[in-house]
């Protein structure tokens, strides 16, 4: 009896023995669970999974550590192990050792990495696990070419960024030589305090930032510490910087703005990247020391100007030679060509002296933008390379804003609106071109009472009926109120709308969209009168004013403006947004508004250059009791070669918009 207990008891351990060698993983399973960690860059876990051999050879610290810093540095991602399983598994539960090649992709800083290599695995036996199957590990897991302990390098090529040219090949943006300024603070000597000051007065730097910089945990007596980099176009200053004992200077390249204030806003600046730039830009092109687009063009050109970082990763061996694991050639950052005229940027600019506001010129039979003005502006140079907090601060407190970018803004247009109204109104068949309208004194309301005490305004009297020529010369808001009130509202509005009102404008540079009203519909016909010439709600840009001219020399068709210089030509926005047989019929009323002695814009009637043009006061109040500040405004182009329209806006004007009238006049007579 106890001889068959025995045999049952042996029985039993051999069963449970076997089972458990059963539900043992085999070697391709382990090694299945190791790539899984390895994807996921798990290195801890991986390391747990290491045979004996190699965690003698590799602590867990060292291991650990030295995949995770090269992954971080060489900005490994998307990690894929892939392994052919065998048709038939090895069931061999004795064997302790078993090979699986295996194949690795990733990508990194220097494009995409792609290697295979093997795997040892080695079945051993843990007191707490049991036996089981541990992977071999060496350093050719990171790369193969490493294997034997080789060290890991890396090279990276900046790539230039690409510039900003006018349409006839001038810089606006420009890749310039630079000096970077910097000192060594033994040399700086007994009268330390005195010319850190001088330095920073040359740099419009403060004491406090050099001091900052020279306090850095790196910095040594003999150290060189870079301060600021400035154009080496600036001779006399460098002259004078390098004159003091502790500065010393290294040639460099950096962005340069030949236009300064004329084009800031247009081209916007670069600035050195921040760390919530970083978390939001593509890791391969950028790192911290990257620079970036921060306003205008820089900004919306971003990608394009940018280009991309070239990489190699290479294995270092003792001996100085170096085997390459993965190279990305540098891509340069493209260059951008504008339609923008430079120097007319810079006359329209100049035009501005000490009241704020914005121009726009076109090219009104293609679209093409040949300037886009906000003054007063501030020095693009001055935000590159070494912030001024005191200058940014002065800037902020200005009461003109020449931070603020008008251009891109909106704005109620006042009466230069009226020759698109003229176009809608005309096209619709509300007014005719012979019908006259009698108009009795400077002010006039509907009769029903609808209005309370509200009354529209005139300029000036009519010495008999009023034709949309003499309406348009003598700019009678009356007349203009009155035919747009008669109107069906949803037709004026769908009228507006056909010149790109409440739309996206199809432009490069991001301008805030125009509106009609602050809702979707008309609250009454009062709002409707006013919209008519210009007030009431009604907003829009000086670039879209520009082109809502542009039916007038395209048979009707409304153009898309354009920023970029291509080959294609010009593009429409909106087809047929008036009848083109009553354009001559407008344009005859804008020479008149320059050379009729009822005209309003009498000042632009010059010997240089024969102009016509429309224009307009904005006056900028809350209620209708309260008296605001007013805006003028003046659109105006050559009557014989139109291939040139300026939109000009002044703000506070105090007598109308004469002296924008003359100030547009005085543009055109200095490029004559």
């Amino acid at each position: 009896m106890k001889k068959y207990i025995s045999t049952l008891v042996l029985l039993l351990l051999f069963m449970l023995s076997a089972c458990q060698q059963e539900n043992e993983p085999t070697a391709e399973e382990r090694f299945a669970d190791y790539t899984k960690l390895w994807e996921e860059k798990k290195f801890e876990q991986m390391y747990a999974m290491l045979a004996e051999p190699s965690k003698e050879e590799f602590g867990k610290e060292e291991a650990v550590q030295r995949f995770k810093n090269i992954y971080d540095d060489l900005g490994i991602e998307n990690v894929k192990v892939s392994f052919a399983k065998k048709e038939e598994e090895e069931k061999n539960q004795n064997k302790k050792e078993t090979t699986i090649p295996f194949k690795v992709t990733m990508d990194s800083i220097a494009g995409e990495i792609s290697f295979n290599y093997e795997a040892k695995l080695l079945k051993e036996e843990r007191e707490e696990e049991g036996a089981n199957w541990y992977v071999d590990w060496n350093q050719g897991f990171i790369f193969p070419q490493i294997k034997d302990g080789q060290g890991i390098g890396v090279a990276t090529t900046k790539p230039e960024r690409g510039e900003i040219f006018d349409r006839n090949g001038k810089g606006l943006a420009i890749n310039a030589e630079f000096r970077e300024i910097g000192v060594v603070p033994q040399g700086f000597g007994e009268k330390e305090a005195e010319t850190k000051k001088q330095i920073a007065e040359l740099l419009n730097m403060t004491v406090e930032q050099i001091d900052n910089a020279l306090s850095a945990g790196w910095v040594k007596p003999d150290s060189y510490v870079p301060l600021k980099k400035i154009p080496a176009k600036e001779e006399e200053k460098i002259s004078k910087l390098t004159s003091l004992p502790p500065v010393t200077t290294k040639e460099t390249t950096g962005r340069y703005y030949p236009y300064g204030k004329a084009a800031a806003h247009l081209t916007g600046h670069i600035d050195k990247i921040t760390a919530e730039d970083l978390e939001e830009m593509d890791a391969e092109k950028y790192n911290a020391n990257s620079m970036i687009g921060r306003k205008g063009l820089e900004l919306v050109f971003e990608k394009k100007l940018s280009g991309t970082p070239g990489a190699k990763i290479y294995a270092k061996n003792e001996n100085g030679e170096n085997t390459l694991i993965a190279q990305k050639e540098v891509v340069h950052g493209e260059d951008v060509n504008l339609t923008i005229d430079a120097e007319l940027q810079k006359k329209l600019h100049e035009s501005y002296q000490k009241k704020a506001g914005t121009a726009t010129a076109i090219n009104p039979k293609t679209g093409e933008a040949l300037a886009l003005v906000s003054y007063p502006a501030y020095d693009p140079n001055n935000y590159t390379y070494g912030f001024d907090p005191e200058l940014h601060k002065k800037l902020q407190e200005n009461t003109l804003q020449p931070l603020l970018n008008r251009f891109s803004k909106t704005y109620a247009p006042g009466s230069v609106i009226k020759p698109v109204t003229a176009g809608i109104l005309l096209t619709s068949g509300t007014i005719d071109p012979q019908e006259t309208m009698k108009i009795d004194g400077l002010q006039w309301a509907k009769e029903d009472g609808s209005w309370g005490n509200y009354k529209i305004t005139r300029v000036s009297e009519s010495e008999g009926p009023v034709d949309i020529t003499n309406a348009m010369i003598r700019s009678d808001n009356i007349f203009f109120a009155r035919a747009a009130i008669r109107m069906k509202p949803e037709e004026f509005r769908n009228g507006l709308a056909n010149f790109g009102f409440s739309q996206e404008i199809p432009f490069e540079y991001p301008i805030q969209a125009s509106q009609i009203s602050n809702e979707d519909t008309f609250r009454d016909d009062l709002l409707v009168a006013n919209t008519a010439y210009g007030q009431g709600e009604l907003e829009m840009s000086l670039l879209h004013l520009a082109i809502s001219y542009t039916p007038l020399f395209n048979e009707g068709n409304l153009l898309d403006p354009s920023l970029v210089k291509t080959e294609e030509a010009k593009a429409v926005w909106k087809e047929n947004a008036t009848d083109p047989q009553y354009n001559d019929l407008i344009k005859n009323a804008l020479r008149e508004v320059v050379v009729n002695p009822k005209g309003t814009a009498r000042a632009a009637d010059i010997d240089d250059v024969k102009l016509s043009g429309k224009t307009g006061t904005a006056e900028l109040k809350r209620t209708l009791d309260e008296k605001g500040e007013e805006n003028g405004w003046f659109v105006t182009y050559p009557t014989d070669n139109p291939e040139l329209l300026v939109a000009m806006m002044v703000e506070n004007v105090e007598e109308g918009s004469s002296e924008v009238v003359e100030q547009a006049a005085g543009v055109f007579q200095d490029i004559r």
